[in-house]
């Protein structure tokens, strides 16, 4: 999903990318259209993009206990893009893996694997 974001660092440089985002049900699951909104949230907010990886792991977490949560947030940030170094093309790719995506290689690896499988840049 497509999004944008506002850097904390760089009040008048905004970022936005793409959100790849999965859990492993344990019980309870979650509509789709709650995790777009759910990256709005977040996203929205003054922010850095290692903590909205972050948040928004440990937000689906909090809410249905899931067996594992995996974020990876791939961004163009406007002010490397514009000032500075001026790398048009550059990327930052962020990720949270929490509870199976973490201690299952198996798991993680095929999140992984769809999450390239489906266009990734990294």
């Amino acid at each position: 999903m497509a999004g944008w974001g506002r850097a904390y660092t760089t009040l008048t440089a905004p970022f936005f990318g793409k959100a790849h985002v999965a859990y492993v049900p344990n019980g309870k699951v979650i509509g789709l259209s709650k995790i777009p909104r759910l990256v709005d949230v977040f996203a929205r907010r003054l922010q850095v993009q290692e903590r909205l990886t972050r948040q928004i792991g440990e937000a689906i977490t909090d809410a249905i206990n899931p067996q594992g949560v995996a974020v990876i947030l791939e961004a163009q940030h406007l002010c490397m893009m514009m000032r500075g170094v001026e790398k048009q093309h550059s990327s930052t790719v962020t990720s949270a893996m929490l509870g199976v995506f973490k201690t299952q290689l198996q798991t993680r690896n095929e999140f992984l694997s769809l999450v390239r499988r489906n266009g990734s840049s990294f």
